[in-house]
């Protein structure tokens, strides 16, 4: 919906509570008034984004340490950051507004580069290609002759050649699908070869290319349905997969937390455990995380000054026409928090609740309010740690907690969700969680493609890839920071190692940002130490997290294609760069039809040193996406991400004041292997202490559900 009555120029609204909370709606309006009103800006100036210029990291950190003192902190200049594009003109430009002032800090031109799609501009797109006569003689071609059932995906262009030059023209590269029918899943009936091209600017077609055309015409529309909602997907035995009832044997799983969440939550500040940290979002990162500390037993120790998604990347493996044009970089070409879902309880989160709801911009300025983009809430994950001394058959187990902070997207076809997970052991871990609808391609009856994998007759889903790449903006223990390669080698045979089993760690400091280009390697078990070196671990070494790799996979564009250069970035896992408050995205600035090599490898090529300094981490991480006919119609999801692990940072495990947890009578009764159960076990037994049937230490140091506190009012609402 979008949020009307925006401030007058001159009014100066409520001071936020702290300077990294995003930009209000009013505040959005204000900034929108203040540009147009100062800058004389006309109705061809579009705003594309309109989100906080966050206040220099340093400025931060001095105003913590002021904060730990007690000292008055003084409000900082509230700022937004503005990029706008002037229609007609082809032009870029970002601008700097100061709220608390009422004036325009700064207004420049960006030649030579192109902003991400606006949402008018996506939505046009579909409309200008539907009424377009050579579009609609290839679809005629193809059987179609009722235009309202296309479904046309406005993907954006990449960059082919010279003739897609940001500083020439404006263009996207729509694909077009076929629903048979009103709801109806159009994905499971793509126009294959059908290429439109689209000028933005004018928007206008400016050139239909069907490649589909042969012999016998073009590649027919694959005949069976794909539906996933249920009506359709039940109504019709022709469906692929063919289901005729949904099941009706799943019994409830109720989440409950009687006494509420141990959560708090003040404004974007949350509080849990003894975890603290600040929400941020913005239109083209969605969900950020600010200030992450860890409060070990009374000393607040800083972890990362600042976690986001800065780029995503999707090259397609498909040479076909259709698709070898497709490379997108969802952030900077279009803007996942633009596109983040409103999430509902019960489906998208569950559990014990707290939303936050997000305000960006449509393209006149507006402020936009997308309800409950954000969850929090708190899971279960199992165990945390357990031992079993089997001579006295004394039992110590603990369970494991994580805390959830949540978006999900929807970009085209694809969902992403984006999950951060701080654990009460110290330790913090991301995941993306991919679902929705491939982007699916057409071949003739009886043919297999050789570039995909069939789901459905004459129907495939082509070979591609995802990439992530996460901005880490450490202040481990305040910084400053380095960071080693370790890796784990085995020692030759020889008077030391007779029997040939061992092996030791090798230690390699990353000191320039030419040497801190790394790659995963499964074969030395790799991982890296973020330490800070002026801080010494208990045991004499330099505090430190570890980086810990997930599941990924290379690139496979080849190092000279179009592709490869555009995303840089995943040619390598582990970039490590000097701290600079403007290198924010791992592909560039602006990579909407750019020809590559910017960002990463352009911040990189300066090689400054990145050793005990102030650095940023970035991980890249790729999902390698060999279709399988079980992702049709919808994709069940995949999982992909990383963690962060305290090595050396505390002096032994930090969960372990953790309480026993507390079992509702008749949940569960066990014993040691050989020995009998207690009939009365299950009764009131906790998960410590004692012997099998010895219930003396139940309920020792209390409930692991303690409530610490409710959420308070802020943005979003509790549910």
């Amino acid at each position: 919906m979008t949020v009307s009555a925006s401030p007058e120029p001159g009014t100066i609204p409520a001071r936020p509570a702290h300077p990294l909370e995003p930009l209000s709606a009013a505040e959005i309006g204000r900034a929108t008034a203040i540009l147009r009103a100062s800058e004389k800006l006309g109705p061809e100036f579009r705003f594309v984004s309109v989100e906080l210029n966050e206040p220099p990291k340093a400025a931060m950190v001095s105003r913590e340490a002021e904060r730990d003192v007690g000292e008055e902190l003084a409000a900082p200049d509230r700022q937004a950051f503005c990029v706008l594009h002037e229609r007609g003109a082809r032009l870029t430009h970002e601008a700097v507004v100061s709220l608390s002032a009422g004036t325009v800090v700064e207004m420049y031109a960006v030649p030579g580069v192109q902003t991400a799609m606006m949402m008018e501009e996506f939505l046009a797109c579909e409309d200008v290609v539907r009424a377009d006569p050579d579009w609609q003689a290839a679809m005629r071609r193809r059987g179609v002759t009722d235009f309202s059932l296309a479904m046309i995906d406005p993907w954006s262009a990449g960059y082919t050649g010279r003739e897609d030059d940001p500083a020439r023209r404006r263009i996207a590269r729509p694909v077009t699908f076929v629903r048979s029918g009103p709801g109806e899943n159009g994905y499971a009936r793509p126009a294959e070869g059908l290429q439109v091209v689209v000028d933005l600017e004018a928007m206008a077609v400016i050139d239909v290319t069907d490649h589909g055309q042969g012999p016998d015409g073009p590649v027919p529309l694959p005949p069976r349905p794909g539906n996933y909602a249920p009506a359709l997907m039940t109504a019709a035995p022709e469906n692929v997969p063919a289901f005729d009832r949904l099941r009706d044997d799943l019994r409830p799983i109720e989440v409950t937390q009687p006494r509420g969440a141990s959560f708090t939550v003040d404004g974007y500040a949350v509080r849990w455990q003894k975890w603290d940290l600040r929400i941020g979002f913005t239109p083209r990162e969605g969900l950020i995380l600010h200030q992450v500390a860890y409060t070990d037993r009374g000393r607040r120790r800083p972890i990362l000054q600042r976690a986001s998604v800065s780029e995503m990347f999707v090259p397609y493996g498909d040479p076909a026409p259709t698709h070898r044009v497709k490379n997108v970089f969802d952030m900077g070409e279009y803007g996942v928090g633009v596109m983040a879902n409103s999430l509902r309880l019960g489906c998208d989160c569950l559990g014990d609740i707290r939303y936050f709801d997000a305000v960006v911009n449509d393209s006149d300025g507006n402020p936009v309010a997308i309800p409950n983009a954000v969850c929090l809430h708190e899971e279960d994950t199992g165990i945390a740690w357990k031992h079993t001394d089997f001579r006295t058959g004394q039992v110590e187990v603990r369970r494991m907690r994580r805390l959830v902070i949540s978006m999900i997207c929807t970009v085209g076809n694809y969902e992403y969700g984006f999950f951060w997970y701080l654990y009460l052991d110290g330790s913090i871990e991301f995941e993306v969680k991919l679902t929705g609808v491939i982007s699916t391609g057409a071949v003739r009856p009886g043919e297999s493609p050789s570039h995909g994998v069939l789901v459905a007759p004459g129907l495939y889903g082509p070979h591609h890839q995802h990439f992530f790449n996460v901005r880490l903006d450490l202040e481990l223990d305040g910084g400053p920071n380095s960071v080693h390669e370790i890796d784990s080698v085995p020692d030759p045979i020889g008077p030391d190692n007779p029997t040939g089993v061992a092996w030791r760690t090798q230690d390699t400091l990353l000191d320039s940002e030419r040497h801190a280009q790394r790659r995963v390697d499964p074969s030395v078990a790799r991982f890296w130490r973020i330490t800070n070196p002026r801080v010494e671990g208990p045991l004499g070494r330099p505090v430190a997290y570890r980086l810990v790799p997930g599941h990924t996979a290379p690139l496979l564009a080849h190092p000279d294609s179009h592709q490869a250069a555009r995303g840089r970035f995943a040619s390598r896992n582990l970039w490590v760069t000097a701290h600079d408050e403007r290198e924010r995205y791992a592909a560039g600035r602006y990579p909407n039809q750019n020809a590559g090599n910017e960002g990463l490898p352009q911040y990189a090529a300066a090689d400054r040193p990145v050793a005990d300094t102030d650095i940023v981490v970035w991980y890249s991480f790729g999902a390698h996406h060999v279709v399988r006919p079980e992702d049709w119609p919808v994709m069940p999801v995949s999982r992909i991400g990383f963690e962060l692990r305290p090595d050396g940072f505390f002096d032994g495990n930090p969960a372990l004041d953790l309480p026993p947890a507390e079992h509702l009578a008749g949940h569960a009764s066990g014993h040691l292997a050989g020995q009998a159960a207690d009939p009365t076990a299950g009764h009131a037994a906790g998960c410590a202490g004692g012997q099998p049937g010895d219930h003396t230490a139940d309920n020792a140091g209390g409930s692991s559900d303690e409530h610490v506190g409710g959420a308070a009012d802020g943005p979003g609402r509790a549910v």
